[in-house]
């Protein structure tokens, strides 16, 4: 059927005068195009098909020696499906039709064709089906974007064959089953040692997080896994990763103990292990000296007193350890890290006195210790920024301090 489509276009333009020999196009090309228009809504102006794409410069259409090398017409509201024909553009290198939601249906196998496509992005579209097994056979490939679509399935085994990709993005679809990883028979993500990032987040993904992943060949800068269905350990292996930048494994159900081997881990600057069922000690920081943001909330950590880290870190920019079963005072040198603007340590049991000291950070914008047991309070020097503290001792009625602003319920003393 597509074979007989494309007969029919090439017969259009032929019959058109389009396809003379003073034309610029491969003929071929220009019947790929041709099929595209006719199939999409909302294509550019400039596609005329009285006009020769690459002589007249259709928009989005990029040329190289008569043979469409790029096709970009990301956010132009285009509507309709991708259909086989695009296999047709054999000498493509770059295709982007991001961010057209009208956009929809199953990917074709056949754009496995393209041999020498470089960049795949189809992000924010409404794509939906199974990612094709096809697309492991795009050798050249080195930027796959699929992300914030409707696709399902699992993640082909095959597109660890991709061994020039850097970039792999299927983040915020429905994709199911488990982390593929090379046998004996079958290729695997552990085999992209050039990928950069691998963002597979807001999935329905499950299983253990494979051990065998990760190794220290690998060149991560972003592994984004948060927002899955994952269970079983944080994989000693992740510290071997020593480039990585990002690390998020939030809001899935991984549980045991974290291990010590991510103290390797010094490049990273965010590191967000929140909502899982994490347990054991709190784990040790100290090392990561980029660390910017740390999320550690909503876990099942033994009860501790505020770890030295919290105090050590250099760039820390936000501190967040919400439901944490910390206990004990909040250290005073906490608030003059020289980076530090967001503190969130609301439903712990932290006691007795909080004292902010001389020496706060100019920058600290939030302080949120809302319900612990803190029963007094030294500012020392006038904070001006939003501190909570409602829900605590110092708040009671008896305490002379619960009309202060510190003691308001939440939505009173910050912006909704």
């Amino acid at each position: 059927m597509a074979t007989m489509r494309m007969l029919l276009f090439l017969a259009i333009f032929y019959s058109a005068g389009i396809c003379m020999i003073s034309s610029v196009t491969d003929p071929n090309d220009a019947a790929v195009l041709l099929s595209l228009k006719n199939s999409w809504q909302n294509t550019p102006p400039s596609w005329d098909k009285s006009n020769d794409p690459c002589d007249s410069r259709w928009e989005g259409v990029t040329c190289n020696n008569s043979r469409v090398s790029g096709l970009g017409l990301s956010n132009i509201s285009l509507k309709g499906k991708l259909y086989g024909d695009i296999g047709g553009l054999i000498e493509l290198k770059s295709l982007d039709l991001s961010f057209n939601p009208g956009l929809t249906g199953p990917l074709s196998p056949r754009l496995g064709n393209l041999k020498n496509l470089s960049i795949l992005i189809l992000a924010g579209c409404s794509f939906n089906g199974e990612i094709p097994d096809e697309l492991g056979n795009l050798a050249e490939l080195s930027f796959l974007a699929l992300n914030s679509n409707n696709f399902s399935g699992v993640i082909p085994p095959s597109l660890g064959k991709l061994s020039k990709l850097y970039w792999l993005d299927l983040a915020d679809n429905q994709l199911t089953g488990t982390i593929p990883i090379s046998t004996y028979h079958s290729p695997g993500l552990d085999l992209l040692l050039k990928a950069k990032h691998f963002h597979l987040n807001k999935n329905q993904l499950s299983g253990i997080i494979p051990s065998k992943l990760f190794s220290s060949k690998m060149a991560l800068i972003h592994l984004l896994l948060d927002g899955n269905r994952f269970t079983g350990t944080i994989p000693v292996t992740l510290g071997l990763i020593k480039t990585l930048e990002v690390l998020r494994l939030d809001t899935n159900a991984l549980a045991g103990s974290v291990p010590s081997d991510l103290n390797n881990l010094t490049n990273v600057n965010e590191l967000n292990l929140a909502h899982n069922y994490l347990s054991g000690p709190l784990p040790d920081l100290s090392g990561m000296n980029s660390l910017n943001y740390v999320d550690l909330s909503n876990n099942s950590f033994d009860p501790s007193e505020a770890p030295l880290w919290f105090s050590t870190l250099p760039s820390l920019t936000t501190l967040a350890m919400e439901f944490g079963s910390l206990q004990g005072v909040v250290p005073e040198k906490l608030f003059s890290l020289p980076n530090l603007q967001l503190v969130k340590l609301k439903y712990n049991a932290f006691n007795d006195t909080l004292n902010m000291g001389d020496s706060i950070n100019p920058q600290l914008q939030l302080v949120d210790l809302q319900n612990n047991q803190i029963s007094r309070i030294s500012l020392g020097y006038e904070y001006k920024n939003t501190l909570i503290l409602f829900g605590n001792p110092v708040c009671s009625s008896s305490s002379g301090a619960s009309n202060a602003t510190f003691c308001q319920p939440p939505h009173q003393t910050t912006k909704s």
